[in-house]
């Protein structure tokens, strides 16, 4: 009976399920056997993999893969919520981006997957007290993924960055839960100062491609952002703004638009459903 509850407390189904798609991939595909037995199948959970995988891609001639993969390990073993929220964001990709198709494809090749899981041990590093440390992550993060998040914000899970190029997220910035945004979308300040200065999203929003959200403003949750504008506001929840500066058009249109990720906007702003 303990050799039972030991095995059904050790099942892991995502991690079950990514491995399965790992070796039908190498099966379809040996000439990537060696890249997959070496991210996936070589490790017993999700989080060695993880870890694996966001040193291989962020080790650089300053810093070797070992020293990155034990500073990743350490964050994960330290901090269980990074592998809650990388399981959260795994499981939103697969449910909104209808180019994935398996849960193995984000840890493998999309950027903005990797890019996330990395800022989020650069963000553990930040309140450690490590900051030295946290800026190095941003700095790789940042030349190899084109993704720009400052160390000290603050992004929750189950969040999607599609596509994932010259995202920029600055250091005051706080992104809810479930949300979803798309390449060029930047959370900026609009000046200078140094404290308060940059948007807070609330749950559930979706950002389209090349939104510019600037300030210290809000945005209500399941608010809806449309791709190219320019957001100066605070946003009312469940709204849709579109426009330079951006102005509410509609309601969002569903209950958690991140989801739905419907980004077409009706005659005189009425929502496409």
């Amino acid at each position: 009976m303990a050799n039972a509850r030991t095995n059904i407390a050790t099942v892991d189904p995502v991690w079950d399920q990514i491995q399965t798609e790992a070796h039908n991939a190498v099966r379809d595909e040996p000439l990537i056997g060696g890249f997959v037995h070496a991210t996936i199948l070589h490790h017993k959970s999700i989080e060695k993999a993880l870890s694996y995988r966001i040193a291989a891609k962020l080790a650089s001639n300053e810093m070797s893969m070992m020293v990155v993969h034990e500073m990743v390990e350490e964050a994960f073993a330290s901090d269980p919520d990074l592998i809650k929220a990388a399981r959260a964001d795994l499981v939103a990709i697969y449910e909104r981006d209808p180019a994935c198709h398996r849960l193995l494809q984000p840890i493998l090749y999309f950027k903005g997957y990797q890019a996330v899981q990395a800022y989020r041990v650069g963000h553990h590093l930040w309140k450690q007290g490590k900051r030295d440390l946290a800026y190095f992550v941003q700095m790789r993060v940042s030349e190899i993924f084109g993704v720009d998040i400052h160390p000290a914000a603050t992004i929750g899970k189950g969040i999607m960055i599609d596509h994932a190029h010259s995202v920029v997220i600055g250091e005051t910035a706080v992104v809810g839960d479930n949300v979803s945004m798309l390449h060029s979308v930047t959370l900026g300040g609009t000046g200078k100062e140094e404290q308060d200065r940059h948007p807070k999203i609330g749950n559930g929003v979706l950002i389209g491609a090349g939104a510019k959200v600037l300030g210290n403003i809000s945005i209500g949750h399941c608010s809806r952002i449309a791709a190219g504008s320019v957001v100066l506001e605070s946003v009312p929840p469940c709204k849709t703004v579109a426009g330079i500066p951006a102005r509410v058009v509609g309601e969002a249109g569903c209950d958690q638009p991140s989801v739905l990720m419907d980004h077409m906007l009706g005659p005189q702003g009425e929502i496409n459903m």
